[in-house]
């Protein structure tokens, strides 16, 4: 069997995802190749989709600043990504393109992967910080997994108001980030969704941590650098710790699941992209 995928974004040159998905396509015994399409926002985005679409793709990836500039293009919308409003996942399969978002059910995955027991208990005490596209996906994703504790915090309340009323979330409670540091400790997880703490900026961290122990597992999905400085004050503190690059791999497991039915292994590749990023 041989496939043919690729990326759409901009801009994504130093992208991750042709290193994974390739090694994906050789781990189940395929052929094929992942390449990139870069669409510089200076360009004609509906052209360049119509080139896309002559390549005869059995899927691509989505990232910024397209997951919902794609939106129109599809000729049919999964039911997460409907409700989440992105897509970072296309399947083309007779003709037609499907979108999906993966975000969510990857983070989860590789946060499962990484503490087995939260996949067992979901009466857990969440905390999300952010509400950004992120935020959106993986709090949707906690929804309907049976996650019912989860809590926002955001820097401007209005956005954490947006998001609960869009999913409904009457047990939500919006906190400020100095209310959240307050009780941070509370939390059995703490997830952060926003770009604070990314290169260059890896100085910067988002809300005090030091009030954590081991009791606390501490989230980021920011993977450059591949341990923030949020989480390294978490760690310090004695919490468990979450690094961003897990949920880059099982995000595009899934998505390499959506193409071929088939689930391919992270095993060691984690490792290895995480040398990668650690330069």
């Amino acid at each position: 069997m041989e496939y043919r995928f690729g990326l759409v974004g901009y801009p994504i040159e130093h992208s991750l995802s042709p290193w994974i998905h390739n090694k994906f396509i050789l781990k189940a015994g395929f052929k094929g190749n992942y390449a990139l399409y870069e669409i510089n926002t200076t360009e004609s985005f509906a052209d360049r989709i119509k080139e896309i679409k002559n390549d005869m793709l059995d899927g691509f990836n989505v990232t910024v600043p397209y997951k919902q500039t794609i939106i129109p293009y599809l000729d049919d919308l999964d039911e997460k990504a409907a409700a989440i409003g992105a897509v970072n996942t296309v399947v083309c399969k007779g003709g037609k393109w499907t979108g999906y978002n993966t975000d969510g059910d990857g983070y989860l995955r590789s946060l499962i992967q990484a503490y087995p027991s939260i996949g067992q208990d979901t009466n857990k005490n969440v905390l999300i910080i952010g509400a950004g596209g992120a935020a959106r996906g993986i709090l949707y994703t906690l929804g309907q997994k049976g996650f019912n504790h989860i809590d926002l915090a955001n820097r401007t309340l209005d956005s954490a108001h947006k998001l609960k009323d869009l999913f409904n979330l009457d047990n939500t409670n919006l906190l400020t980030l100095s209310e959240a540091e307050n009780v941070l400790d509370s939390y059995d997880i703490i997830i952060q969704t926003t770009s604070v703490g990314m290169k260059p900026a890896q100085e910067k961290t988002i809300v005090n941590v030091n009030k954590l122990t081991k009791e606390n597992i501490v989230s980021d999905i920011v993977y450059q650098p591949v341990t923030t400085a949020f989480l390294k004050d978490a760690e310090n503190a004695g919490a468990r710790i979450h690094r961003g690059h897990s949920m880059l791999l099982y995000q595009a497991q899934y998505a390499f699941e959506l193409w071929t039915n088939i689930r391919v292994e992270i095993n060691e590749m984690d490792q290895e992209l995480f040398r990668q990023l650690e330069g």
